[in-house]
């Protein structure tokens, strides 16, 4: 393997393209591709995609390192299958939740109909509320708190 990945990735970028085209094709500044040449190690992935930008297969360059990466694929094809059932049932919940919050929402709105707002029959004189479901609410002036008679 070669000493320093940055150096041999960063010839070879130069001699496709320059930094500042490779910058605006990764979305990612000049000086974060300086400093990934400067590392001196990259990850697969960041090299993956460098490889990608500039049309430039890095495999024949770092063997080693894509071996390790073709090994961790075929160990990840199997959680890939586990992941899938979670996102599933990761769904099913997710629309579960948003079925029985729009019903709930419903039932409030239907609740919240001028219709129903006529539970308020007076408001006396003596200062309570009165309501269609026999409870009376007394204002007590002394705290200005709510009681439940």
């Amino acid at each position: 393997m070669t000493s320093n990945q940055g150096d041999v990735i960063e010839r070879i970028v130069r001699t496709k393209i320059g930094i500042s085209e490779l910058s605006r094709i990764l979305h990612v500044s000049r000086t974060s591709i300086y400093n990934w040449f400067q590392h001196g190690h990259l990850n697969h992935e960041t090299i993956c995609k460098i490889g990608q930008a500039i049309n430039h297969d890095f495999a024949n360059e770092f063997p080693e390192e894509f071996a390790n990466a073709k090994q961790q694929a075929t160990m990840d094809v199997g959680h890939e299958k586990t992941d899938q059932n979670a996102n599933c049932s990761i769904q099913y919940w997710m629309n579960k939740y948003i079925t029985l919050l729009e019903k709930y929402t419903e039932l409030l709105s239907e609740y919240a109909k001028p219709e129903a707002k006529s539970n308020f029959r007076s408001i006396t004189a003596r200062g309570s509320i009165r309501y269609n479901h026999d409870k009376e609410y007394r204002i007590d002036k002394r705290d200005h708190s709510l009681s439940c008679i």
